[in-house]
């Protein structure tokens, strides 16, 4: 090493940290050693051996390779080279490449947890969050249950996937993917055949404790909200909806793969022409649907439903509703508010007992008391 340097013919010395370039002069079973042309000897070793790139993996005698160079001289007076700092940076750069050009490539889900999915890009390991996978591998379990999220996702484990590169940060060796943008990405045409406000029929192929998926076009999926379903209040999508049923659904929202349907669009608001059946202080009959313990929830009648507030169902304190009305009673109620435009009716039964105490009040002092005294 000491004759090179002196003399005047000597190549440029590498730097510790710089890549040099070598043909593969023998490989052992833990070692690699390298020829650099017009230099010297280096030699991989150990767990330096490791390659993220998977560029050296199947190495042969002749094989030119790039190595980073960690001390200029080993105790055998060698180059001692690194395939894992070289193949690091390889490996990351081409991910920040694949990322920029937005390319579609294959991973291999490795492990799960209850946020998302472990997945190995070749032999970079990276994480596939659970609100990037695509609509067919995407977890419905009602009520959020994070431990049968984790189930499903289990499931996935060996599986290939195919992903676009969403987040690349080499210092911090962070690798984030989306199954979803993927699907997008091959979906994109038939998207972009439908829009906001057009009418589709599909299939319901889930149900779901905030709403139910329907499956219409060629392999598209929309959410139809709990909100979405009905004008009327709904407690649980299965009340109305099953797996398999055939319906029609206006599309109100895309947002790249995510499409939001409605229902209760289709049919004309009920709300619309409530004044035309019910008026302020009117005197009506109406079934228990729900009790809360802010209040009860009322049907007059299959579209328009009302609210009692628990202040409004008697006149003495009451801790809970249950104690004096149950549900799927059919009682008599007095309207004391409107609001059409806000699809709210108020309802009170303190009500309608204050006004048959009045029209008994009222009847009677309108009878003449008898004089005993004349007869």
């Amino acid at each position: 090493m000491e004759q090179l340097l002196s003399s005047g013919d000597a190549p440029t010395v590498p730097k510790v940290g710089d890549i040099v370039e070598g043909v593969v002069i023998n490989i052992g079973k833990r070692e690699v050693r390298l020829d650099i042309p017009g230099f010297t000897t280096g030699i991989v070793r150990g767990r330096e051996l490791t390659d993220e790139s998977g560029e050296y993996s199947n190495l042969k005698i002749g094989d030119q390779v790039s190595a980073t160079v960690l001390e200029l001289e080993n105790e055998r007076g060698e180059l001692e080279l690194s395939f894992r700092h070289a193949g690091h940076q390889k490996a990351w750069g081409n991910l920040e490449n694949l990322k920029r050009r937005g390319e579609i490539v294959k991973v291999r889900v490795i492990d799960a947890n209850k946020g998302g999915l472990m997945i190995k890009l070749g032999q970079v390991d990276g994480f596939l969050p659970v609100s990037q996978l695509a609509v067919e591998n995407y977890p419905r379990v009602e009520g959020g249950d994070k431990s049968k999220i984790l189930e499903l996702l289990k499931q996935l484990i060996g599986r290939e996937m195919e992903v676009k590169i969403i987040t690349v940060q080499e210092d911090e060796e962070k690798l984030i993917v989306s199954e979803r943008a993927a699907w997008e990405e091959k979906q994109k045409d038939k998207l972009n055949q439908f829009k906001v406000g057009d009418v589709i029929e599909g299939k319901i192929s889930g149900v779901i404790d905030f709403g139910c998926f329907v499956e219409f076009g060629q392999g598209l999926e929309g959410l139809v909200h709990i909100s979405e379903l009905a004008w009327q209040r709904i407690d649980d999508p299965r009340d109305v909806i099953k797996v398999g049923d055939i319906v029609k659904a206006k599309i109100i929202n895309v947002d790249g793969s995510k499409i939001s349907l409605s229902f209760r669009r289709l049919v004309e608001d009920p709300w619309k022409n409530v004044e035309d059946k019910y008026h302020l202080d009117d005197i009506v009959q109406g079934k228990v649907l729900k009790v809360n313990p802010f209040g009860v929830f009322v049907e007059l009648d299959p579209e328009i439903h009302g609210l009692a507030h628990v202040s409004e169902l008697s006149d003495k304190p009451i801790k809970d509703p249950l104690e004096i009305i149950k549900v799927g009673e059919t009682k008599t109620w007095r309207i004391i508010s409107m609001d059409p435009k806000e699809h709210r009716l108020g309802l009170s039964l303190k009500a309608v007992e204050k006004k048959n105490e009045s029209n008994k009040d009222v009847k009677e002092q309108s009878v003449t008391p008898i004089n005993t005294e004349t007869v």
